[in-house]
C-alpha cells in the first residue's frame, strides 16, 4: 500500500462527523482502498488519533474486542444501539454533495 492511500483513508475517516458511522466498506469505496480489510488494517495500525469508534462492520456491529468501549463512545454521540448493533439507515454517514468525495466514491 502506498502513503497516498493510507492517508486518503485516514482522511475519510476523519471526516466521519460525530453522531453518524460508516462501515469499513463505505471508507474502502469513498477512500478508493481496495478492500474494507486494508480500512481495518490502518486503522488498527495507525488509527488511533482518529474517530476510530464509528467504523463499523457491514451488519453495524463493532469488532467484537472492541464492543463496550465502541458503543460506550458511540452512545456518548448520540449514536443508540440495539443491543450490540447499529441501525445504519437511522446513523449511516452521507458525505455531503458538495464534497470531493474522490476515487470510487458512491455518496
Amino acid at each position: 500500500m502506498d502513503d497516498e492511500l493510507h492517508e486518503r483513508v485516514r482522511e475519510v475517516i476523519a471526516s466521519v462527523p460525530a453522531g453518524s458511522v460508516a462501515t469499513y466498506g463505505d471508507i474502502a469505496s469513498v477512500s478508493g482502498a481496495p478492500s474494507p480489510r486494508l480500512v481495518g488494517r490502518i486503522l488498527g495500525e495507525d488509527g488511533h488519533d482518529l474517530p476510530w469508534h464509528r467504523i463499523l462492520r457491514a451488519d453495524g456491529t463493532p469488532a467484537p474486542h472492541l464492543v463496550d468501549e465502541q458503543l460506550q463512545r458511540l452512545r456518548a454521540e448520540g449514536v443508540i444501539s440495539d443491543g450490540q448493533r447499529v441501525d445504519l439507515r437511522k446513523y449511516r454517514w452521507q458525505r455531503d454533495p458538495g464534497d470531493d468525495a474522490g476515487p470510487g466514491a458512491l455518496f
